[in-house]
């Protein structure tokens, strides 16, 4: 059972340290302190509890440090800042733990970039070593690079030369999309395991500074104060985010025979702002962020999550607008991007979801994203049934990866007039496309009970492409192009003899044999 709760005090991997405007995230993982036994993590190189740490540390920073407004991502060791995700580790993991590990290190990269483009947050990353792979991805991620020269260091994505799979967090994506760097530039550069040098990786874009070692510090802590100073965050105390211990907010109900999930949360009470970690919106995220995780790695096999709410609808309507009237406030807009980007997990998480509206059911603003992001609704048409409700968050506070907002994706893009803040029947909600299915209380259960049984009956396999496939309509974006492309291509050569079969380039690494290959294309 993995978790995905950490204190800096039990880091092993990352020191964090602030001085006024800037924090420094240093990576000095501790070969010796793998996730699980089995490999040593040398060369800086990373497995998924060293993000689980980042993860952590960057959440810290949004809210216990708003006067940091620039980090500096670097390393403690000497001449090597990130040598990537660690092979051993991937030569002998599971095909489902590969995916999930570069699923969620594609969404706390994503969460970089969050940062900067909502937060005022800015994001440097001082390569003073050799950098490869998922090191150099975790770099892609930042506003900027730079790079020592010292006449040996080098960025490298090496996967395709050597290991025979893709870069998995958005790399080849990124270089293009991102840095724009020419493509047939980058082709070289991904199929040259041993690099590129500074001046080169500056002149193929690939970099945005470099300094002689001599000048290095000096140079990466002024552009950081330059970035800090483009930086709108306030200062001020921040909110100190302490174990979350028993949920209070968010049910988890298992049920392994039927193999699903039901994900109860519960709405707002008192409706106030309190600069607090248990103050409910951020609560919300914090816990639903932990329940989405722990689901994913730690049970496979339940592969339909139920997603229900209890509570009163005006009430989440009052939060919403509160939300809405503080969102330039620093810490409002901040839990409002912990709420965007734990939302952005449920659209790329590959489990079915059905919504299930019932009486006492709240989803109405902010939770009624829980209805718009699962693959199916269902609301009870009775006599004193359920109500949902739209407020102005569900207009683009909290975007899908495609930069449209759910209620925009529903409809292809072409949003038709909706009401706000305003108390929807069954049968309204229907007729404006809200809901799947708006079934009467003779025929609810039936209903409801041969869609789960429907479900859980397909091939997980299949549900996976085609839910992936359908729930990102209209335009592409960067986010969508690694979550699309890349996982799905990931995804498959991870399975094919050529990178994990016995004589295939990720299990020979290391053994001083070569790979042997299936030269055909398919």
């Amino acid at each position: 059972m993995i978790s995905f709760e950490t204190h800096p005090d039990r880091y092993h991997h990352w020191k964090l340290a602030c001085d006024g405007p800037l924090a420094t995230l240093s990576l000095d993982v501790a070969e010796d302190k793998p996730l699980v036994p089995g490999y040593k993590l040398k060369l800086n190189s990373y497995d998924l509890g060293v993000d689980i740490e980042l993860h952590d540390a960057l959440n810290r920073i949004r809210f216990e440090h708003p006067e940091v407004k620039a980090v500096v991502i670097t390393s403690a060791k000497s001449r090597m800042f990130c040598s990537g995700a660690n092979i051993y580790m991937l030569g002998t993991s599971s095909h489902a733990w590969k995916v999930n590990f570069c699923k969620f290190t594609n969404e706390t990269r994503n969460g970089i970039e969050d940062s900067s483009a909502h937060s005022g947050l800015k994001f440097l990353a001082a390569l003073n070593g050799t950098t490869a792979g998922g090191g150099y991805e975790l770099a892609l991620a930042c506003d900027e690079i730079a790079l020592v020269d010292d006449r040996s260091s080098t960025v490298s994505l090496p996967e395709v030369p050597l290991l025979g799979v893709l870069p998995g967090t958005g790399g080849l994506t990124r270089i293009v999309d991102k840095r724009k760097v020419r493509r047939d530039l980058a082709d070289v550069f991904c199929t040259t395991a041993e690099g590129v040098r500074a001046d080169r990786a500056r002149q193929w874009k690939l970099v945005d500074h470099i300094a002689r070692p001599q000048e290095f510090a000096q140079a990466v802590k002024a552009r950081a104060l330059e970035l800090a100073a483009e930086s709108d965050r306030p200062g001020g105390a921040g909110v100190t985010l302490g174990p979350l211990g028993e949920n209070r907010i968010v049910d988890v109900r298992i049920d392994r025979e039927a193999r699903t999930a039901t994900i109860t949360l519960a709405g707002p009470g008192r409706i106030q702002l309190e600069k607090s970690a248990d103050w409910y919106p951020l609560r919300l995220a914090r816990e639903l962020d932990r329940a989405i995780l722990d689901l994913r790695h730690n049970h496979l096999d339940i592969g339909l999550w139920l997603l229900k709410t209890k509570g009163e609808v005006s009430r989440v309507l009052e939060l919403d607008s509160l939300l809405q009237e503080q969102r330039k406030d620093w810490f409002v807009r901040e839990t409002l991007g912990y709420l965007r980007r734990t939302l952005s997990r449920l659209d790329v998480s590959s489990r079915s979801m059905f919504a299930i509206i019932e009486p006492g059911s709240c989803f109405a603003g902010t939770l009624m994203e829980l209805a718009l992001a699962a693959d199916r609704s269902y609301m009870l048409q009775a006599e004193n049934g359920p109500e949902v409700a739209l407020s102005a968050l569900n207009f683009g506070i909290y975007p899908m990866a495609n930069g449209l907002s759910r209620l925009q994706t529903r409809f292809g893009g072409d949003l038709p007039t909706m009401p706000m803040n305003e108390s929807l029947s069954a049968a309204h909600a229907s007729s404006l496309g809200l809901v799947t299915s708006a079934p009467d209380d003779i025929d609810w259960d039936d209903e409801v009970r041969i869609a789960v049984e429907e479900r859980a009956s397909l091939s997980p396999d299949a549900l996976t492409g085609m839910e992936a496939s359908l729930r990102f309509a209209g335009p592409e974006t960067m986010q969508t192009r690694v979550f699309g492309r890349l996982t799905a291509w990931q995804n498959w050569i991870f399975i094919r003899p050529n990178a994990v079969g016995e004589q295939g380039a990720l299990k020979v690494y290391g053994t001083g044999a070569k790979p042997k290959f299936n030269w055909e294309r398919v």
